[in-house]
């Protein structure tokens, strides 16, 4: 049995760590719905008003963030048994990943706010749309790998993480930041280049979740067949 499978075993024996796994599924989930909103929001006209009830939706997540942590610290002060600590911090860690992609969803419907129209994607739209479309898949893979205990999934997930994420939008920074990409607008073009950050850090948490599944607890968030933590 993996160290992962042992860990599902954990949360679901005890009603406290079940609701806390249940709930962390959950967030995930939401925090998945909140991202598809604000990609919409960007390229589109919607009101400011939709944009700032969109925003508001961010308190859900810190609420699940806090009750997960609640239940964790709870189960471990009654039970007072430290031996299975790690399949707490686990939890805790997935919680805290899915907190911040909320943050980064978060400044994604703020750069809606502040823009005057929806942004303007030329002349980088394939990369722009690329990057869009492999955060968006690692949601739904992320969440089948951790429902599933597939490890080979998830490995996967780490492996195409710097090519189909980081290597993406660093080449949307460099090439705006050089003049490379030239783009006349510079209102557009510091949008841009925020909004290329904030989808790679959105896949940067995505991966850390996924790290879960196949590394032990030191390693978590790291890519252990890397020299050094991609992010």
């Amino acid at each position: 049995m993996t160290i992962f499978k042992e860990l599902i075993n954990i949360w679901k024996s005890d009603d406290l760590l079940s609701q806390a796994w249940d709930e962390s599924i959950e967030m995930l989930r939401f925090s998945e719905k909140i991202f598809d909103k604000s990609i919409e929001a960007i390229h589109s006209n919607k009101s400011k008003k939709e944009i700032k009830v969109l925003k508001q939706k961010d308190k859900l997540i810190n609420d699940f963030q806090q009750s997960v942590r609640r239940k964790v610290l709870t189960h471990f002060s009654v039970k007072r048994n430290n031996e299975n600590i790690a399949s707490g911090l686990n939890l805790i860690d997935i919680v805290v990943d899915a907190e911040r992609i909320g943050d980064y969803c978060k400044n994604i419907s703020d750069l809606s706010l502040l823009l005057d129209s929806e942004l303007n994607c030329e002349p980088i739209s394939d990369q722009i749309q690329k990057i869009e479309e492999s955060v968006s898949l690692r949601f739904d893979k992320t969440l089948e790998a951790i429902e599933k205990q597939d490890e080979l999934l998830a490995k996967k997930l780490l492996e195409t993480y710097k090519k189909t994420v980081t290597d993406i939008s660093d080449n949307i920074v460099d090439g705006i930041i050089s003049n490379k990409i030239q783009i006349n607008n510079s209102s557009q073009s510091a949008s841009l280049v925020l909004y290329a950050r904030y989808l790679k850090r959105i896949g940067a948490h995505l991966k850390n979740i996924t790290t879960t599944i196949v590394n032990p607890y030191d390693k978590v968030g790291y890519v252990v067949t890397s020299a050094s933590f991609e992010d």
